[in-house]
């Protein structure tokens, strides 16, 4: 685990990034190889941001955090959920992947309150903003980047 992202110090890749066209995996593996190093800062592992992968893939994250644990690598994890929870095509997964890259919690309605709350500490437009953008935003914030 010594590619571990110290994430007291710096951001989690970006949640954009796909490996094996999933994106949120990088970020949240992330989180987890620094939870498991004790470098998560502010951060959390298995979080409703992750939970969005793990359960597109009907997969538990303690589970996830046990493929980490064996110093498995992002692809690695990616081969992983490719053969485990629920069978996904790579047609599914590329549409549920731009679907979450598109995702506003500005539209959703258990989100919008706290979404447009959010987006007014960064300076952003909660109607146009998408939850990538507003994460991407916060971590530059966080870091002064």
């Amino acid at each position: 685990m010594n590619d571990t992202k110290d994430l007291t110090q710096e951001a989690p890749t970006s949640p954009r990034i796909r490996v094996r066209g999933y994106p949120l995996l990088a970020r949240m593996a992330d989180k987890g190889r620094a939870k498991l190093k004790g470098t998560l800062g502010d951060y959390h592992f298995n979080c409703p941001l992750d939970q969005m992968l793990f359960g597109f893939k009907g997969v538990d994250g303690d589970a996830v955090l046990k493929q980490l644990e064996s110093g498995a690598s992002n692809e690695q994890i990616a081969q992983w959920l490719d053969g485990h929870g629920t069978p996904k095509t790579h047609e599914e997964v590329e549409a549920w992947a731009d679907q979450i890259e598109a995702y506003k919690p500005f539209d959703d309605p258990e989100k919008h309150d706290w979404f447009v709350g959010e987006c007014k500490q960064l300076g952003l437009d909660p109607a146009n903003t998408t939850l990538m953008d507003y994460l991407e935003v916060d971590d530059q914030k966080s870091f002064g980047k």
